[in-house]
């Protein structure tokens, strides 16, 4: 299964305001939508990473085609933010959808698995000793790069490139906790744990539901559980069963 780890940069949007006060900002008061600055990529568990800027004639096509070859797509909050971004970017320059693919959004398993503080990916990468996002000067960073300032360019980059590595050292640490993940089995000859894909299974008893139970097993690599798909209940038991649920 070919999984695209993936994490784009966009620019701000940009509003005439009367004042610094809270206020909601009307249509007619926004001067810039934004758009995306750059991307980076890398195929899970590869050496190579990949990235562009807007300004590159390939920006988009490159991208689109990344898709369509993966199997998955990794992110980090990609589900509201980068994944809709991009199929935005795509429409408006009458791309075509990319070819359909799976999606392993990582944030949405570290809020629903687990109780941090924050579930920023600094702050989650910082709990988990995984390393820290590239330190930067914050929004201005963003102003240079929208003026073409190369040595702020070469930080965006930077930056961008570090949080697909860390990305990927998250999902390898948390990879056992995704409940959704994509089946890895069905990419795979043998029987092979469906979350990483390794053939290293030992036995761990039986999974029951109201109706069935199932060998169960437990992957030695990354200790995801995993079961068989048919019941070890023969169909005149289930029946019954059925019967006096």
């Amino acid at each position: 299964m070919r999984v695209l780890v993936l994490d784009i940069e966009n620019s701000y949007l940009v509003g005439g305001i009367w004042n610094l006060y809270p206020n909601a900002v009307s249509l007619d008061q926004l001067l810039d939508s934004g758009k995306m600055l750059c991307w980076s990529a890398k195929w899970l568990n590869e050496k190579e990473i990949m990235w562009c800027k807007h300004s590159s004639p390939e920006f988009l096509e490159w991208l689109k085609a990344l898709l369509d070859e993966a199997d998955a797509v990794l992110t980090y909050n990609g589900r509201r933010h980068d994944l809709p971004f991009i199929n935005r970017e795509l429409l408006k320059v009458d791309i075509t959808p990319p070819s359909p693919y799976k999606h392993i959004d990582l944030f949405e398993t570290v809020k629903k698995q687990f109780k941090f503080p924050s579930n920023k990916l600094q702050h989650i990468l910082t709990e988990l000793g995984l390393g820290s996002k590239v330190e930067h000067e914050g929004f201005p960073l963003w102003i240079k790069c929208l003026q073409e300032d190369p040595k702020a360019w070469k930080v965006m980059k930077k930056y961008n490139i570090a949080d697909v590595r860390l990305l990927e050292k998250a999902y390898n640490k948390i990879l056992p906790w995704i409940s959704n993940h994509p089946n890895r089995s069905l990419f795979a000859e043998d029987t092979v744990c469906p979350t990483c894909g390794s053939k290293h299974l030992i036995s761990d008893g039986y999974a029951t539901t109201k109706t069935g139970k199932y060998l169960k097993f437990q992957c030695k690599d990354c200790g995801h559980y995993s079961r068989t798909r048919h019941t070890e209940i023969s169909a005149a038991t289930r029946k019954k069963v059925l019967v006096s649920a």
